[in-house]
């Protein structure tokens, strides 16, 4: 038997990136998957696709609901929706703070507490939120975007002490940079992409961008009912950006 055998994991931002992937790897290994997006037709990886804005309470309490009566169950979480965000403190205006603010950390309160009358029904029951090694580390021009992911490495640990006694385990996965749509937008936009490119793999001790799927094992990982005594942890995916010091040449 595959280690996700019977469960119905959720994946939301699940139609690309890290999302899709994820989605790809938990089906190989056993479990059901709906991927919620707000493009869910773009979404060729999960079993049932969903439409579902996290910014919209109704909107994430109804793509749940359909889950739920679709499937039968609800087990695993994976809470990866979000944006970017690019710019010092001074660069974004009050709606842009708050719309990031919104996906990237009220959306996961939001579709937790969706979540969580199934969860805590399940005997492997697990929440894995994408967070970003701009949490852990200041990286310059990503005041906001680093604002929003500290407070889901917060989040992610006051969740896992709360929901603890229920049984329900919370981990964060924490990528360096990834080669996902956003990252490609954003060198798109670069005025020399190949040496932007350049830039972001150098200061990655591995010298290249995390992939998607290595960032969807990590959660796979922190959502498996092998990994029954890991919460509250916040798991590095980050090329060594964190902890490896390379002699300088």
């Amino acid at each position: 038997m595959a280690e996700f055998d019977g469960l119905v994991a959720v994946v939301t931002g699940g139609a690309s990136g890290i999302g899709a992937a994820t989605a790809t790897i938990l089906r190989e290994r056993g479990a059901t998957v709906a991927g919620l997006d707000l493009t869910p037709d773009a979404d060729t990886t999960a079993d049932l696709a969903v439409a579902c804005d996290v910014r919209d309470r109704a909107s994430v309490e109804t793509a749940i609901a359909t889950v739920v009566d679709r499937l039968g169950r609800l087990d695993v979480l994976v809470n990866n929706a979000g944006i970017g965000a690019a710019g010092d403190v001074t660069a974004n205006d009050d709606e842009e703070w708050h719309r990031v603010l919104d996906v990237n950390v009220v959306g996961i309160a939001r579709t937790t507490t969706a979540a969580l009358p199934h969860l805590r029904r399940s005997p492997a029951a697990a929440i894995v939120n994408t967070c970003s090694i701009v949490a852990p580390v200041g990286l310059a021009q990503r005041a906001l975007y680093g604002a929003s992911k500290g407070a889901v490495a917060a989040l992610t640990l006051a969740m896992a002490a709360d929901h603890l006694p229920e049984g329900i385990r919370v981990n964060a996965v924490v990528p360096g940079t990834a080669d996902t749509p956003w990252v490609q937008r954003l060198l798109d936009r670069a005025e020399d992409r190949d040496a932007a490119l350049a830039a972001l793999c150098a200061r990655q001790p591995m010298g290249r961008l995390v992939s998607a799927q290595e960032v969807a094992h990590a959660i796979a990982y922190l959502a498996s009912p092998l990994s029954s005594s890991t919460t509250g942890t916040l798991l590095p995916v980050d090329g060594g950006f964190v902890g490896v010091r390379l002699p300088s040449s």
